[in-house]
Parts: C-alpha cells; structure tokens; sequence
C-alpha cells in the first residue's frame, strides 16, 4: 500500500502548482518518504486517475470532503455525498456557493469529525471554503464518477481510496506544536524542525534533503503533507461520516 500525504490549494488557477505531494510505502518501514514534488489539481487528478488501476494506493488530502447533514437539511439535500456533490459543482464556483449559503444562514456548523478531531475549522468558513468547494467540485466528484474510492462516502472497489486528513489533528494528537511552525524567521524554521525530529521518532524516515526543504518552507506546505503521511488514525467512523466525511 502507497500512502500519499497531499497538502491541498484551492487557490485560483488550479492550485498554481501550489499543491504538494510526499510518498510513503506502509508496507516497508525502512523506506524513506520521497516527494511527489508540486503540482496543480489537473496534475494532481491525473495521478489519482493513474493510480485506478495500478497498485494500492491511499491518498490523504487536506481538506474538508464534505458538509455538516445540518446544512444540507437547510438546503433540502438529501443525505446522500453524490447528491450533495453534484448540488455543489452546479454554483460553478466557490464564491457562488459560500453565497447561497450565507443567504440561507450565517451559521457555521461542525461535522462530526471536527468536533472529534478538534479540526481549526468548519468547511465554509471564510478560510476554507474555496478549498472546500474545489476540492469536492473539481477533483472529487470527477474522481468518484470515474470509480474512485473515496471513504467513507463513496466506496468502490477501486485500488485508489482517497481520504481526508488534517495535519493540526495529527499535531494535536501527537501532542506536537500545533501552532508557530508557519512564517519566516527563526522560531517558525526551529518549530518546523522539532516537529521533522518527531515525525522521525515516529518511525517515519524523512531524507535529509525533504527535511532541509522542509524546514526552509516558510508557508509549511510541504511539512504538512509529511504529517499526512504519518499513520492514518484508526477506528470505525460514526453513521454520520457516511455523508458528512471522516478524519483519517
């Protein structure tokens, strides 16, 4: 099995090759991760698409997968990802969307996983919101309706699942600063380091020259797709999370 930590971009443009990708065998523990480099969501859909029908891989992204079941009751949705997939990609852009929102209710519900997770924040935030909708919109919805496994809200018998991950959760549950490793300077660059020498006495093998990139990263890009490819937590999901996503 592949694992693969991507450090999502909702940015304009396709991501303007602001994504990054890192690679992790789980089935070898001694090999070292290896950049995936950068990449736009066109690049980062194609290497998904690849993946369909090569060997396991499981692809964990930084961004919300989906909505609270709360908001889509307030837009008479029903409990169903597609569904609400297909709802969202129909705005034509984030902006559109986070509108009908706000024009329904300026409430930001949690999901389930975002309370237990302790995420920073609820997908339609002012934040999050283009990542929220161009994620869902321009690569998973795509991806789901070319057969991709995306769990737990879409499972396929596809050999690439895509998942959700959040690297504040994984600093949070390792009990590792979660915040001060993103900025210029001294203490963000020695902030990024002691999180690369945790994420090492984990077990995970970081080559010197990713970390030194890493480190040198004043926007923390590539260290939180590292942190995507620690281990995925474990555990059963709720019932809930078959509609509004899992933390992996």
């Amino acid at each position: 099995m592949r694992l693969v930590g991507v450090d999502f971009s909702g940015a304009e443009g396709g991501g303007r090759a602001k994504i990054r990708l890192v690679e992790r065998s789980l089935d070898d523990p001694e090999a070292p991760i290896r950049s995936g480099g950068r990449a736009d969501r066109e690049r980062l859909r194609r290497l998904i698409l690849d993946s369909l029908e090569g060997e396991p891989s499981l692809w964990r992204i930084d961004a919300p997968f989906s909505l609270p079941i709360e908001t889509l009751a307030e837009h008479s949705i029903d409990r169903d990802w597609l569904t609400m997939a297909r709802w969202m990609r129909e705005f034509g852009s984030p902006r559109g969307w986070r509108t009908a929102l706000r024009e329904a209710s300026r409430r930001e519900p949690r999901r389930a996983c975002d309370r237990a997770f302790g995420t920073p924040m609820a997908p339609m935030n002012l934040r999050v919101f283009k990542q929220t909708w161009t994620l869902v919109a321009d690569l998973l919805l795509p991806l789901a309706e070319a057969g991709a496994s995306i769990e737990p809200v879409h499972r396929t018998r596809s050999p690439a699942t895509i998942v959700e991950g959040c690297p504040a959760s994984v600093l949070r549950a390792k009990e590792w600063p979660v915040r001060g490793y993103k900025g210029g300077g001294d203490p963000p660059r020695e902030r990024r380091r002691e999180i690369l020498t945790a994420v090492r006495r984990e077990g995970v093998r970081v080559p010197t020259a990713l970390a030194r990139e890493a480190i040198e990263d004043e926007e923390g890009d590539l260290l939180d797709a590292i942190l995507l490819a620690t281990d995925p937590f474990q555990g059963p999901p709720p019932v809930e999370a078959s509609v509004e996503a899992w933390i992996f």
